[in-house]
Parts: C-alpha cells; sequence; structure tokens
C-alpha cells in the first residue's frame, strides 16, 4: 500500500528524508541544536546504566544538527524549557508570533477600528484562511475550504447535507459506514444523524492498534450505503488510511465520503483533490496550533457545493447576510457551509502556523514526523519493550500519523507521575501511553529526554507494584 497514490511536488521525497536524519547525518549545526546537547547532556549522566544510552543520545544530537527544519523550534513560546512536550497531536504549542499577533488584534484591530474591521478585513478571513489551508495544507485548489464552527458542528453539517442528498437522489441508501474505533464525537454525531433520518450504521470492527482497511472498507459497502466517515489518521493507533484507495471504494460504490483530517492536517500529506475526497473536517489547535478551542476548517469538493444543503441555516450562510430578508437563500460556494458569526479572534493564532507551512513545506515536514516516530519507535525497542510494553502504532513509517502509542498496563499511572515531572504526553485506553510528535516544535533531544522519563517512571511503577 501507498500512502501517496497522487504525490504532490516533493511528496515522494519523503521517506528518504526522514531516513537521512536517523542514518547518522553530519553538516552544519542547526539553529538551536547547541541548547539541545547541552540539555540533553544531563539527561545522559542519569542514563549512563542504561546499555546504548550514549549512542542513542547520539543519534539524536546528530538528527537536530542535521534537521532543516530545527530552526522552527525557536519560533515557538517556552520550547527553551526542560518541559518536555508529547501532546502536539492534542494541542500545540503557540508560536511567539502569534501570542504578539493577538495582542496587536486586540490593541489596534478591535479597539482601533471597532466594527469597521468587519468591513475592513474580518469578513473575508473565514475563506482567505480556508484557502491557505486548502493550498498549503490539504491539497485543495481554492474555494473549497473555509474556516467554521468546532469540528464537533462541522461534522454535523457535512454529514447530514451528505446523507440528505443521498437518499434524495436514492431512497435505498439508508447507510453510514464508519468504524468501531472512529474518535468519538465522529460515532456520536453519526449515531444522531441516523436517529434523525431513520438510516443504519454499518460498522467496521477494526484493531484499536490498526485502522481501516481496503479490504474491510470493500466488505461493508454497497448499494445501500450513502456516507463513509473515515479518520485519515486514527486518533489512538496514528494508523495513516490509504485515502486514495478508500475513497475509490466508496465512489465505486456510488457512495460520498467524508474524511476527518483532525489527527492528520499539518503533519501528514494530504492530497483532496488529487484524491478525490467529497468532504473533509479538521481541527487547527493540533498541528496547526490555533490555540484552545480554536475554529475547524471544512472542505467540500467544488463540484459538490451546489447540490448540499446543510442543516443549520444562518444568516452568514445567506447569499445576501446583510439583505435581512424573509427567507433563507443560500450562498453560492463555501459561504453556504457557513452558519453564523465568525470567531475571529479563535482564526488569528494558526495564521503563523500556517506561514511557517507555507514556508517549510509538507514534504519537508512529512520527512521529519516520519523521523520522529521512527525515533521514538527506537527508543522503545530499546528501553520499552524490554519492561513489557508493546507498540500500538503500525511499525511502518508509510502507514503511521504523527504520533507513537505504546501500551502497558501500567500507563494510566506512568502518565500521571510523568505529568508530576514536566514530561507530557496523554493516555488513551487500553493502557495507551500516546506520544505526540508535532514537527515543527518537537526536537530529537526531546524525544530522548522524554522516553528516558518514561523509561525510568515506568521501572519506578512496577518496582512499587512488586
Amino acid at each position: 500500500m501507498t500512502p501517496f497514490p497522487k504525490p504532490g511536488p516533493g511528496l515522494h521525497r519523503a521517506a528518504d528524508a526522514s531516513d537521512s536524519l536517523l542514518d547518522g547525518a553530519s553538516g552544519t549545526t542547526a539553529p538551536g541544536s547547541d541548547r539541545a546537547a547541552t540539555a540533553s547532556a544531563s539527561t545522559a549522566s542519569t542514563c549512563s546504566d542504561n546499555t546504548g544510552s550514549d549512542a542513542l543520545l547520539a543519534v539524536a544530537r546528530q538528527a537536530d544538527a542535521a534537521d532543516p527544519l530545527a530552526h522552527y523550534r525557536d519560533r515557538f513560546a517556552g520550547a527553551d524549557s526542560d518541559l518536555v512536550y508529547f501532546d502536539g497531536n492534542s494541542l500545540g504549542r503557540p508560536p511567539v508570533s502569534a501570542i504578539e499577533r493577538v495582542e496587536t488584534f486586540l490593541r489596534e484591530e478591535w479597539a482601533g477600528r471597532l466594527i469597521r474591521g468587519w468591513d475592513e478585513k474580518w469578513l473575508r478571513l473565514p475563506y482567505e484562511i480556508g484557502d491557505r489551508i486548502g493550498a498549503s495544507v490539504i491539497g485543495a485548489a481554492a474555494g473549497q475550504t473555509v474556516i467554521g464552527d468546532s469540528t464537533t458542528v462541522l461534522l454535523y453539517k457535512l454529514s447530514r447535507a451528505a446523507v440528505d442528498a443521498q437518499v434524495a437522489r436514492d431512497p435505498e441508501r439508508t447507510e453510514i459506514v464508519l468504524d468501531t474505533d472512529n474518535f468519538p464525537t465522529d460515532r456520536y454525531v453519526l449515531d444522531g444523524i441516523a436517529k434523525e433520518r431513520g438510516l443504519t450504521l454499518r460498522w467496521v470492527e477494526v484493531d484499536t492498534s490498526a485502522g481501516v482497511t481496503a479490504e474491510q472498507l470493500s466488505g461493508v459497502v454497497g448499494p445501500k450505503t450513502a456516507l463513509v466517515v473515515v479518520s485519515h489518521v486514527a486518533y489512538r493507533s496514528a494508523h495513516l488510511a490509504d485515502a486514495a484507495e478508500l475513497t475509490r471504494i466508496a465512489h465505486e460504490a456510488g457512495a460520498l465520503i467524508l474524511w476527518d483530517l483532525c489527527h492528520s492536517a499539518g503533519a501528514t500529506a494530504v492530497e483532496a483533490d488529487a484524491w478525490g475526497f467529497d468532504l473533509a473536517v479538521g481541527c487547527t489547535y493540533k498541528y496547526l496550533n490555533g490555540g484552545p478551542g480554536s475554529p475547524a476548517f471544512a472542505y467540500v469538493r467544488e463540484g459538490l457545493q451546489g447540490e448540499l444543503s446543510q442543516p443549520i441555516q444562518g444568516w452568514w450562510g445567506t447569499s445576501d447576510m446583510f439583505a435581512m430578508g424573509p427567507r433563507y437563500e443560500p450562498a453560492p460556494g463555501m459561504q453556504r457551509f457557513v452558519s453564523g458569526t465568525a470567531s475571529i479572534v479563535g482564526m488569528l493564532a494558526m495564521q503563523d502556523t500556517l506561514e511557517m507551512i507555507e514556508e517549510a513545506g509538507m514534504a519537508a515536514i512529512r520527512a521529519k514526523s516520519e523521523a520522529l516516530t521512527a525515533y521514538a519507535i527506537r527508543l522503545h525497542e530499546a528501553w520499552l519493550a524490554p519492561l513489557g510494553a508493546t507498540l500500538a502504532t503500525p511499525a511502518d513509517p508509510a502507514e503511521r500519523g504523527g504520533h507513537v502509542t505504546l501500551h502497558h498496563p501500567a500507563m494510566r499511572e506512568v502518565n500521571a507521575r510523568l505529568w508530576t515531572q514536566d514530561v507530557i504526553p496523554d493516555y488513551r485506553d487500553p493502557g495507551g501511553l500516546r506520544i505526540g510528535l508535532a514537527p515543527l516544535s518537537t526536537s530529537f533531544d526531546e524525544v530522548y529526554r522524554g522516553l528516558a522519563a518514561a523509561r525510568d517512571t515506568l521501572v519506578a511503577v512496577l518496582a512499587g507494584k512488586q
């Protein structure tokens, strides 16, 4: 299986680039690597009794020195501290410039321009930022992506619109296909829609250490399928779905497909247009660093936009929002999928990360993501596997996204203890310690220090249970 059947420019080089970072690459020292080496030296002294620790530390130092994206770490607030942050796949670090952008907005745009800001700039912001996400993050031409509501609300709006259109065309299409380990909000929203519209949920049973495969999807779609909903990267296992192939299978069955890009946007290559996506939603507070609760984005294929009627009709989605007319008349294009007043403050911080992504390119970001997860797995094999931990993430980099999940029955307690040490992973049942590695803000030294702490903490927890 190839994860990028129709790669954009340079994406086919991601695997080669990620390999070079861990093959003892040398060359010009990347900005910030001296600081990383100093920070890791103290950690090394505490790990000297562990066979191979010095060699693994050397790998981290060499990878950081060779990393062409290393200098981006200095642009994030708090990245120069000793804290190890393994939760960038849940809430990203704030860029320093984003803090400045928000402060400037409050003082100058809001306080200075007041309501004039809507006419001068703010009304266009959801579409302008949406197009930037489309172009640099998800491989979508202009006019197909917009910043809107929360992920949950956008999932509801697009899913309801899709099944309504499908049933109107063919009343026999009464099934929504999803997997048993999809993110809870996806499952809950679709369950609600099925109850509202008298539809049936058709489940794909998946391993929590894996995700939906082409063979599994082929076995459940058919003439009754209205909509398929799949996460591109599984939130628990980081399984990277073969998006092009699953989209082809759905279309061959006459179904529409909606992709949840929450755990892939900004860390994993996406080619929405080239892969034939119909619909997609994604978070902006993970790898796009929009901040807590920043609004999500929605993608609707251009040829599908006029066929869908979204269920939350608000004044922002009308053809003339200031006409204040007696009836709702949907606007053309992506505006019809907007409902209420846009969260302008919530859209500010993500712009700084979009600038970084536009500079670096998703090919380089994906390459570093693969290298970071490969290094984390290497440390797991050396340190945690001998303690009974198992890998709950695909070992093949072509089949995993930007995080790694390590399983052990003691991981809930390990996670709680790590937080008290300023090492911040997160925990997911059953027994999963999730290591989220944001390519722009995470260094290999940080991975080394964090996994060393995880090893030592697991040792201590196990010793206490004896």
